[in-house]
């Protein structure tokens, strides 16, 4: 498990290549399924956007199962299946805006990053995601 401490390093800034790749495959597997379904590309995004709302879902009763909150269900689920669930949450997520953004999702994905974190980390960390002591 991380602690808090082992946050103090920060991820490098944002997925490899070979994720990217392996999302943009998933995303033509879903260009050329929603294609032969006859959908537009507003049906096929819309439908896309939903598919992350399910994966929340998802996440958040997985949460309730590892807290053991619903009386019915008792202790239903771990951690390490909450893990999983925000994985597929994010991984649904890069696979949508792939869909939507196949020239350029990655690059998207890195300017989105880089604007959401200047609002909330010192300007050191946001410009080159180190550390000031790494800095210093």
């Amino acid at each position: 498990m991380t602690t808090r401490a082992d946050r103090a390093t920060p991820p490098s800034a944002g997925p490899s290549p070979v994720a990217w790749e392996t999302v943009a495959r998933l995303a033509r597997r879903f260009d050329a399924h929603d294609d032969a379904r006859g959908l537009d590309q507003t049906e096929q995004w819309t439908l896309q956007v939903l598919k992350i709302a399910e994966e929340t879902g998802e996440a958040s009763q997985a949460v309730i199962g590892a807290r053991g909150t619903n009386p019915r269900k008792g202790d239903s689920h771990t951690w390490e299946d909450v893990h999983a669930e925000v994985a597929d949450v994010i991984i649904t997520g890069m696979v949508a805006l792939a869909h939507m953004r196949p020239e350029d999702a990655d690059q998207y994905l890195r300017l989105q990053l880089a604007a959401k974190a200047a609002k909330f980390l010192p300007a050191a960390l946001t410009a080159d995601h180190s550390s000031p002591e790494e800095t210093a």
